[in-house]
């Protein structure tokens, strides 16, 4: 059985991120999903505004039937070294340091990465900005 990992915050869960667990769960037989702690996402980005907490998104994720499991994670470079799996599905933005060395780790222990493509037009950070202005504009 080929074991898929794929990780994100997925706090405005939306099309994109529903496309990319289908996409990712075509690498393999076996999708786990891995929902950045709240309280982590708080400390490393103190003025985020997180919508859900974290046991909300992971029951959002979990409901899906593309998803097989899911867990937390908070650096996934220390995270990705306790879960097991083949293929580390990530999409084309997540590029910080800890991604790299999560890379890095998986190219050393014989993982395979693979780098997922967007769903055009559409991002939380779009969303929270639609949200935010319509919001803005009721108000006036």
């Amino acid at each position: 059985m080929t074991k898929v990992l794929t990780v994100g915050v997925y706090d405005y869960f939306h099309l994109g991120h529903l496309r990319l667990f289908k996409n990712a769960r075509k690498l393999g037989d076996y999708l786990i999903v891995a929902v950045q702690d709240g309280n982590f996402i708080l400390k490393t980005k103190p003025d985020a505004k997180v919508l859900y907490t974290t046991e909300q998104r992971k029951e959002l994720v979990g409901a899906l039937r593309v998803v097989d499991e899911v867990v937390t994670y908070t650096d996934i470079d220390v995270t990705i070294k306790n879960i097991d799996f083949d293929v580390f599905a990530i999409g084309e933005d997540q590029n910080h340091d800890g991604f790299q060395r999560a890379i890095k780790w998986c190219n050393e222990h014989g993982k395979r990465v693979v780098r997922m493509k967007r769903t055009p037009g559409i991002c939380s950070s779009g969303i929270k900005r639609r949200l935010s202005n319509d919001s803005q504009r009721e108000n006036n």
